[in-house]
Order: C-alpha cells, then structure tokens, then sequence
C-alpha cells in the first residue's frame, strides 16, 4: 500500500497581500505527500476562501479519505473513483492528483510533463509580477524594492475606490510598461467599469494590455455588454471553473486565466487551457499564493499557455523548497 500524508505548512508572507476581498500577512498551505515502492510524490492545496476552503476542511476531508482506502490508490482511476464518492475541496484535489502524478511519472523514469503528454515546459518561463493593493503613494517605493521593472507584464490589484489612483502611480514611475489590472470582482457592473476604463484612458504613461475578472462571476449578462465595448481584452478568473460553458464564456471574454487550484487537477487544468485555445480564447496559466512546489507543478504544463502569472512563490518569506528559480523576470525549473 501506499503511503499518504498532510502536513499544514504556515507560510509568512513577504508583505501584506491585499486583493478586493481580503488582506493577510500569511496563508496556511498543505503538503500531500505520498510514497511507496521505492517512489514519493508531493502535491500543495492553497485553501481558496472565495470557494469556502480552508486548512481545517481540507484535513478534515483528507483524513475521511484516508479512512476510505486511500492507501490503496494506485492510479489516477482510482483516485478519481475514490473522489467520485468523497468529493473534496479543488486545492485538495489538485494535491492528491500531483502526488500522484509525480510519484507516477517517477515509477515510469519520466518527467511529469511527458506522463501528462504535454510539450516541454521552456527553459524560461516569462512570468507577471503582482502587485497587492496599497496606498498609491506606497507604489514607487514598492516597486523599486522588489525591483518589479524586470518583469514583462506588472498585474495591478485594485479595487473600485482606489484602482485609479494605484494605476496613475504605477504608470508614472514605470511609463509605457505593460500592465495587467486583476479587479476580483470589485466593480457592481459594466457601466461603472466603463466609466473607469474611459479615466485610465487619460492617464500619462498608462499601458494597459489585459483586464482580468472586474465584475462578478455572475453577471454574465453584464460581461456580454462589457466584451465588444471594452478598451482591452477582457480575462475570465472566478467565472470559470472547472464545469465551464466555454460557448458561453466566449461571448463574455477574450480569454481565461486557468489556475490549477481551482481546476482540481493537472487534467482539467490542461483540458481548460486546451478548451480555451480552442474557443479563439488567450490561454493565461495562473496561480495562488503558494510555494515553489505548487509553482513547479504549474511550470510542467505551461507550454499550453501564452500568458503566466506564476509569481505566487515570490510573496512567501523564506520560500522552504527552491524548486523554481527567478531571474530577469523569468522562472525556470530547478534540478
């Protein structure tokens, strides 16, 4: 049999990370780890709290697995089976299935990439940097101190109060540099984010490339207005998951950021950028706030992706693992 375990791993943030919804100077991730004939996997669940998740229910639901045979899973039909009568959190269904993978693909001498039938990662993978919400006159400081200049893209968190004030800052220290605004949800509705759209427009030195996610999920009529009537391409975060209508959400965006978090999984997440590219679609690779061991699993399928927002690594303090190394705003996998 197969042995499985989890482990709660607190990881201090390197400042606060503010988002629309909420603000933390640390997030608690889980560690799955497996092993057995002579292999080991890993796997890391970043609890999402927009999707009720949270450390205490993920150990609760790994150990109600662990008492309906887990030990006993050898593949990924298993696991499916398995899940299929004891559903769990996505986080904790992408850190099952990775063990998994990993500890699959070590049993069959391949790299995880090629077990999934995916292309090769890039030796480089260009990567967004994030921005958290602060106060605009923090920004110019922030920015030369984490030195954000080196990376290609700057996604910018707002929220409806501020977003304009935080955008006119960055646009002055950094003119011209391509900038990716994340409002998670913020906005009531497509007006109002027009409105905003036509004041960014104004603003010296602003280069907005992508919007991503500034209404609710719901207001899917709402985002069919907004998409032909929008300055820039318009991202889907928290509108799809992992039962997406792609039909649907074709009418309502430009693209679609995956995060396999959210997905549940290394297959859904490449069947959502495959489904994505295939709708006419941007196919953009995300991420939460995790370690490199998240990071990493990301990295084995990123070459189904054109855009990459892999910087979660690059918020925690004294990232514990070093499985994927930045340079020149670029990450690339580690031994």
């Amino acid at each position: 049999m197969l042995h499985w375990s989890i482990q709660p791993l607190e990881l201090p943030l390197r400042y606060v990370w503010k988002i629309s919804r909420n603000a933390s100077i640390s997030k608690t991730n889980l560690i799955v780890r497996v092993s057995g004939q002579g292999h080991t996997g890993a796997g890391e669940a970043a609890p999402n709290v927009r999707y009720g998740e949270s450390s205490e229910l993920l150990l609760e639901q790994l150990g109600m697995l662990q008492m309906k045979g887990l030990a006993t899973i050898y593949s990924l039909a298993d696991l499916d089976a398995l899940l299929a009568t004891q559903p769990v959190a996505h986080a904790l269904s992408f850190a099952l299935e990775a063990a998994l993978v990993q500890w699959l693909a070590a049993r069959a001498g391949q790299p995880v990439w090629q077990w999934l039938g995916v292309p090769p990662p890039a030796q480089a993978v260009p990567t967004a940097f994030s921005l958290p919400i602060m106060e605009p006159a923090a920004i110019g400081g922030f920015l030369r101190e984490q030195g954000a200049a080196r990376f290609q893209l700057l996604k910018i968190k707002v929220n409806q109060t501020e977003g304009l004030n935080l955008l006119r800052e960055v646009a002055h220290a950094l003119p011209g540099h391509a900038l990716l605004v994340d409002g998670n949800e913020a906005w009531p509705d497509a007006d109002s984010l027009l409105q905003f759209l036509e004041q960014v427009r104004t603003l010296p030195g602003i280069n907005l490339r992508l919007l991503e996610q500034p209404l609710p999920a719901g207001l899917a009529d709402d985002y069919r207005y907004l998409r032909p009537r929008s300055m820039v391409p318009l991202l889907a975060d928290e509108s799809v998951t992992d039962t997406a209508d792609f039909a649907d959400i074709a009418q309502q965006f430009h693209g679609v950021n995956v995060k396999l978090m959210k997905a549940g999984g290394f297959r859904r997440g490449i069947e959502l950028l495959r489904q994505t590219r295939a709708h006419g679609l941007l196919p953009m690779l995300g991420c939460m706030v995790e370690t490199s061991l998240g990071i990493a699993a990301a990295l084995q399928i990123s070459a189904l992706a054109d855009v990459h927002d892999l910087d979660g690594f690059l918020i925690v303090s004294n990232e514990p693992f070093g499985l994927v190394g930045e340079e020149l705003g670029q990450l690339s996998l580690q031994g």
